[in-house]
């Protein structure tokens, strides 16, 4: 459909460079600097659509809302998850427009609110399993798992609070987003895996208490958009095996008979690196050409081949 591509999936995590100040300055601060990297690949001829995570902002959000439940009604989680799909878009939105006019670039960025529909059967729904929020002690966790939350430890780094992540199943506004891409519009998308959704016995859509993985949903976005490219941006520059062991060994490519392999040995942890592995070999499993992990800074020497760990056919 349009020449060159590129689904740019960008963490919720790495748009927070430090965790102990996830004040909204600071994350400012990283949104620039990822747009910084995108505008370059607009600039050397891409077409990009760009998709974002929001574990911790939704993490944050919903415990200020519990917090203040005395005082005023609180916030479902979808329309938390639509919340940051605004807020973090206008970040992007306005940081990516700053970036394309300093090199003579312009074009419009948009962002959809998108809504994400989900199988209200999902087993996911009985197995909370997506990390939100910040990153606490064992201690701390233990003490809001007695207030009634899930919790679980997020891959050595840490507990975090847990809510569903069932499997995307379709996209609802697909055809507006693709068609915007068609009009030459830069287009900001499924934010957060979008606001999850079913539909009800009488064929309605409704939102639902859960939190989409929005690689996954990136993924199944990149397909239907048949893109040329895939790249997860994540808080690593490169894939590791045995990940923060003595023999750790970092990827610079997979094959998909490799990854499986490596995914059915453990390698990739649930909840973290796994849903993006999933996620890129879905992508290249279902036709798409290649799908590249790095993180923010290394976007355009990924592209050129010199980082990066690469998902390929074979």
């Amino acid at each position: 459909m349009v020449a060159k591509l590129a689904a740019i999936a960008i963490g919720g995590n790495s748009l927070i460079h430090d965790p102990k100040h996830p004040e909204v300055v600071n994350q400012w601060e990283a949104v620039r600097e990822t747009c910084e990297h995108i505008a370059d690949m607009i600039a050397e001829g891409w077409s990009v659509i760009i998709t974002h995570g929001n574990g911790p902002q939704v993490g944050y959000i919903l415990r200020r809302s519990e917090l203040a439940a005395k005082d005023v009604h609180t916030v479902p989680l979808d329309l938390i998850v639509a919340d940051t799909q605004g807020s973090i878009g206008y970040m992007l939105q306005q940081s990516l427009d700053n970036c394309l006019r300093k090199r003579g670039i312009n074009r419009t960025i948009v962002t959809v609110v998108t809504q994400t529909r989900v199988d209200p059967q999902d087993t996911a729904f009985q197995n909370p399993n997506k990390p939100i929020g910040s990153f606490m002690t064992e201690q701390e966790a233990r003490k809001y798992e007695a207030d009634g939350w899930n919790v679980m430890e997020d891959a050595g780094r840490g507990w975090r609070r847990v809510v569903a992540s069932p499997k995307p199943v379709a996209i609802q506004e697909i055809n507006a987003i693709r068609a915007l891409i068609l009009s030459d519009y830069v287009v900001i998308a499924v934010g957060g895996g979008g606001v999850p959704v079913v539909r009800d016995e009488q064929g309605e859509l409704r939102g639902t208490y859960a939190v989409i993985d929005k690689d996954r949903a990136s993924s199944l976005l990149a397909q239907q958009l048949r893109a040329d490219l895939f790249i997860i941006s994540t808080g690593v520059e490169k894939v590791a095996l045995n990940f923060n062991k003595p023999d750790q060994r970092l990827l610079d490519q997979m094959t998909l008979t490799e990854a499986r392999q490596y995914m059915s040995e453990g390698h990739f942890a649930p909840g973290s690196m796994l849903p993006k592995i999933e996620a890129a070999t879905e992508f290249v499993q279902m036709g798409g050409p290649q799908a590249v992990i790095t993180d923010p800074p290394n976007l355009a020497r990924a592209l050129r081949g010199e980082t990066g760990t690469r998902v390929i056919p074979g």
